[in-house]
């Protein structure tokens, strides 16, 4: 019995990785695009997001797409041990440096030159792509004086790079690569996704996330844990933040990448976090450390909306996870424990809302959060003059909506919008509020329900 159990899950797995493999985000097209189109100015095209968002996969993939249609490129993971080992078409071992710590400078001008002799080879140029590479130290200036060179010669190369932490933590502050890099930003997999990849259903969804590297194990909710807890979350401190921009209390840091989840959907004082982490800090400190962790992908601060930018800079923020598998991993819920608690349940619900407007926002948009006294709006999404304030219920009835008509009065110019956690979309479920189904609003980006705005 215990044999045909294993056997099953490995089934499984194997289905999921093959979907993995084959399923294809549409930033495979765009990057393609990017890499292919003659009239484009050639700059870098930096790939940066959070961990486990399947920025290598994309890479590769288009890769694939290119070389089959006559433009060869190559990715190397820079923090690869085994580097470019057992690559019939590596000239020589001028380019092989097996211990990822002799990785320099000088190890990637060695591989920069290899990439710009393939190039010339070709009569359409070459790929280079080089995974991981804020392993290589001061690696920034070395590329901007490599990138210009090329572009004194002409030289066809086309070079992808990519790296788990925020693009500002990447190049460091010594050196800048403005106006030599296209950004090319991944974020974490939407409901769709994880829908037409791997059969979630909207409840697995709301409870696991969107990591698809984690879906293979959500049949065992152990291993599932281990994966978040050890291959994205710890990193995040160690790898992504703290080897990459000076952080002054790393210990705070660490114990902050696993508080902040528990947050999420809640509006924070900055001094009462002080007061629950066991090291020393000051606020502003927190504040700060805070922004890192937004930018890495792990919690969004939500400021709170007034209609005054200047004001909003000094409310309590609102935390919000940007996957909801960060904040179940550690919460000690299982999936049914999860349901079946209304309180618990209705913070995942709407953590996964906030979760997916933060993850489609467009350059211009600002999300928020609003509360005059007792009456509070979930999120307040904005764009110039269009303003919608949003509410979430997981539940399927209540009898009055006091903070979207409080929120309509103050902002009489603004369009409100309720989301339902269960239930149809239809009048009289809300009183006379029309509500929508989350599982539609999680099928389409942010800019589509603004756009309903008047």
């Amino acid at each position: 019995m215990i044999l045909v159990v294993l056997l099953i899950v490995r089934i499984q797995e194997v289905s999921y990785h093959n979907r993995m493999a084959t399923y294809q985000r549409p930033h495979v097209d765009e990057l393609v695009r990017l890499l292919t189109e003659d009239r484009l100015p050639p700059r870098i095209v930096a790939i940066t997001g959070p961990r486990q968002s399947g920025k290598t996969t994309i890479v590769r993939q288009a890769l694939r797409r290119m070389r089959a249609a006559g433009l060869p490129g190559e990715h190397i993971a820079v923090d690869d041990p085994e580097g470019m080992y057992g690559r019939s078409h590596v000239p020589s071992d001028a380019t092989v440096a097996p211990d990822p710590r002799l990785r320099t400078v000088d190890w990637l001008v060695r591989l920069w030159k290899w990439g710009r002799e393939r190039a010339w080879e070709h009569p359409r140029g070459f790929v280079l792509a080089l995974d991981e590479i804020q392993v290589i130290p001061e690696w920034s200036g070395a590329v901007k004086g490599l990138w210009d060179r090329d572009r004194d010669t002409g030289c066809p190369l086309r070079v992808v790079i990519l790296g788990s932490a925020p693009w500002a933590l990447l190049t460091g502050r010594g050196e800048s690569l403005a106006g030599r890099f296209i950004p090319f930003d991944v974020r974490h997999w939407s409901l769709v996704e994880m829908v037409d990849a791997f059969d979630f259903t909207l409840d697995e969804y709301t409870y696991f996330g969107g990591y698809p590297g984690a879906a293979p194990l959500i049949t065992d909710l152990r291993e599932w844990r281990r994966y978040v807890v050890y291959s994205i979350i710890a990193p995040v401190s160690d790898r992504d933040i703290l080897a990459l921009t000076r952080v002054d209390k790393p210990g705070l840091m660490r114990q902050l990448v696993d508080l902040a989840p528990e947050y999420s959907g809640q509006i924070v004082r900055y001094d009462h976090l002080v007061g629950r982490l066991r090291a020393t800090g000051h606020t502003t400190t927190i504040a700060h450390y805070l922004g890192l962790l937004s930018d890495a992908g792990i919690v969004a601060q939500l400021s709170k909306y007034s209609g005054s930018a200047v004001r909003r800079s000094e409310s309590s923020p609102k935390l919000n996870v940007l996957n909801t598998g960060l904040m179940t991993a550690k919460s000690g819920y299982s999936f049914d424990q999860a349901r079946a608690d209304r309180t618990f349940w209705g913070r995942l619900v709407e953590s996964a809302v906030g979760a997916h407007l933060h993850n489609t926002l467009e350059t211009s948009m600002r999300l928020a959060y609003w509360r005059d006294g007792p009456h509070e709006v979930d999120f307040v999404l904005s764009q110039g003059p269009r303003v919608l304030g949003i509410e979430v219920k997981s539940g399927r009835r209540a009898r009055s909506l006091p903070g979207l008509a409080a929120f309509e009065k103050r902002f009489p110019r603004a369009w409100t919008l309720l989301v339902a956690g269960t239930g149809d979309a239809g009048r009289g479920v809300f009183g006379d509020q029309t509500a929508v189904p989350i599982n539609e609003f999680l099928a389409a980006p942010a800019s589509h329900w603004l756009e309903k705005a008047p």
